[in-house]
């Protein structure tokens, strides 16, 4: 057991083919900041049992675990489209919802509108995507609802440009040093 603070670290960073170096890689910078690293991938999908099926398994066992953390850092990088990892996302608002210090980066330091396909305004001055759907134009890095919530909380959403963003980690080691600040260690 230990004393030190359990930071919860998600992101679509388990989808990678080297996914495992990746959390390890997070959890050794957790390490110099006097934080315990809880990655996804760390749970025993085997001691969850057969009798559920895995996706199933899979969202109690991390959903356990965003319980058990002091604290968590979200890797909010676009993913699959302009947008943030739906999963990440969802963490991100159960930890909010339960009272948890979050932070959050995006390797993507334009805005949502920016990195949305074929965006054009429409007579009214709208933004819309190419399905005709009204885009965000408040200038923030993803749905309002994500900046928003991550400022009310006292924790801005990091921005950094990355050219590899689901490897590169200077968004995440700010969180980590803003983490530490707020939990008294090593800043």
């Amino acid at each position: 057991m230990t004393d030190r603070p359990r930071v919860y670290l998600a992101g679509p960073e388990v989808f990678l083919p080297d996914a495992a170096e990746v959390g390890r890689h997070k959890k050794v910078l957790c390490e110099a900041y006097g934080l315990v690293g809880l990655f996804p991938l760390d749970n025993d999908l085997a001691a969850a049992g057969a009798e559920v099926p895995v996706d199933r398994a899979i969202f109690r066992l991390n959903v356990a675990m965003m319980r058990r953390a002091d604290a968590g850092i979200f890797n909010l990088s676009p993913f699959r489209g302009p947008g943030a990892d739906a999963g990440t996302v969802f963490e991100l608002g159960l930890m909010h919802g339960l009272g948890k210090p979050i932070f959050a980066y995006t390797n993507a330091a334009d805005t949502l509108l920016a990195r949305t396909p074929d965006a054009t305004r429409d007579p009214n001055g709208v933004w819309r995507d190419r399905d005709g759907l009204m885009v965000e134009d408040f200038g923030n890095a993803d749905n309002l609802m994500l900046d928003a919530c991550l400022a009310d909380a006292g924790a801005p959403l990091v921005r950094a440009a990355a050219t590899c963003p689901l490897h590169d980690l200077e968004g995440f080691e700010i969180c980590l040093r803003l983490l530490a600040a707020r939990l008294g260690g090593v800043a």
